[in-house]
């Protein structure tokens, strides 16, 4: 009875929100659990028949399944999705997800590279091997991007705008946005490009690919992970760092140098504003130090 209402919610999904294909199947994916806690219950109701009571007992059903709360939060979201899609549809009149809590979550922060830390790894890049100058490149794109590693990975030649200092970059649900570039960043681009990327046999469908493996094939998600775990090593970095850590660090120095939370969305390629604000988190200090410099309340604690 649902199989028409999930076909009609996946196509919805993929023509009007555009959502790429791995988004699509995991809302699909939790859609079919709450089909399967009705089936098991024997209570397999339209989506108009649903109300809050039955999503509350899914919920507390799932959680006796021992789910984390992000993946509680985000079966709920799911939820919220699809019945956004039945009233735009009429399939049903009411909202059942409207009062549907979400489980407290806690936001669980990256490690923070400091711009010295940053500065140390990349001092330990052996340029002398042909990689060195492709990992340098890649590195300095990602601190000055703020790039996600999949959007790393796929960022193309023909995406390139360095005689202007910006990148076009594809994000989730296939979204371009176009992000300023750092002078560092273009300088080993360049180096890179003119001279070690032209010496690869580059495989037949890779040619407009930045960033290339030894075979002339693109980077992985896991190379990527790999190459800053070794850097970490060499510098005696002992932090939690991952590719992710850079995005993070690119996003916290800008809010620290005093750039506008709606800029950094921008750049990050944030559909919420309340997604960028986890990446903001402040040091204690410097909210004091920021504090004590323009709130007339702490002025006087300046004389």
């Amino acid at each position: 009875m649902w199989d028409a209402y999930k076909k009609g919610f996946k196509a919805w999904l993929q023509l009007e929100k555009s959502l790429a294909d791995n988004s699509v199947e995991a809302y699909l994916r939790d859609l079919e659990k709450f089909t399967q806690y009705l089936q098991l219950h024997q209570s397999l109701k339209t989506p108009a028949e649903v109300n809050l009571k039955d999503l509350e007992n899914f919920i507390e059903w799932i959680n006796q399944l021992l789910m984390t709360a992000t993946s509680q939060a985000r079966i709920i979201s799911g939820l919220r999705s699809f019945y956004k899609y039945c009233l735009l549809e009429q399939i049903s009149i009411i909202d059942p997800t409207a009062l549907l809590e979400l489980p407290k979550l806690k936001r669980a922060l990256p490690d923070v590279l400091s711009y010295e830390e940053i500065e140390l790894m990349l001092s330990k890049i052996d340029l002398s091997k042909p990689e060195g100058g492709r990992n340098k490149a890649i590195l300095e794109t990602m601190y000055s991007c703020g790039l996600r590693v999949s959007e790393l990975v796929n960022l193309k030649i023909s995406c390139l705008y360095l005689d202007i200092g910006f990148i076009r970059v594809i994000g989730k649900g296939d979204k371009e946005r176009l992000v300023p570039i750092g002078s560092s960043a273009i300088k080993y681009i360049k180096i890179y490009l003119d001279n070690l990327r032209v010496h690869l046999p580059i495989k037949a469908g890779q040619e407009d690919m930045l960033f290339l493996n030894r075979r002339g094939h693109k980077l992985t998600r896991v190379m990527i992970f790999l190459i800053i775990k070794e850097l970490c090593s060499l510098a005696g970095i002992t932090k939690n760092i991952s590719p992710h850590s850079f995005r993070h660090s690119f996003a916290t120095h800008l809010v620290e140098g005093g750039a506008d939370l709606r800029a950094v969305q921008e750049m990050l390629g944030h559909e919420s504003i309340t997604t960028t604000e986890i990446y903001t988190h402040l040091d204690r200090e410097f909210l004091r130090n920021t504090l004590q410099q323009f709130h007339p309340a702490f002025l006087p604690l300046l004389k």
